[in-house]
């Protein structure tokens, strides 16, 4: 179970850093127009 399941977190958790990484640049890009 342990060793199946090990590499979806590990693509879950990068797949959550992407969006965050995406939303704090966003947000970086809006306040540096405005």
């Amino acid at each position: 179970m342990t060793e199946y399941r090990e590499p979806a977190v590990e693509s879950e958790r990068g797949a959550l850093v992407a969006v965050l990484v995406m939303v704090i640049l966003g947000v970086a890009g809006i306040f540096a127009v405005s």
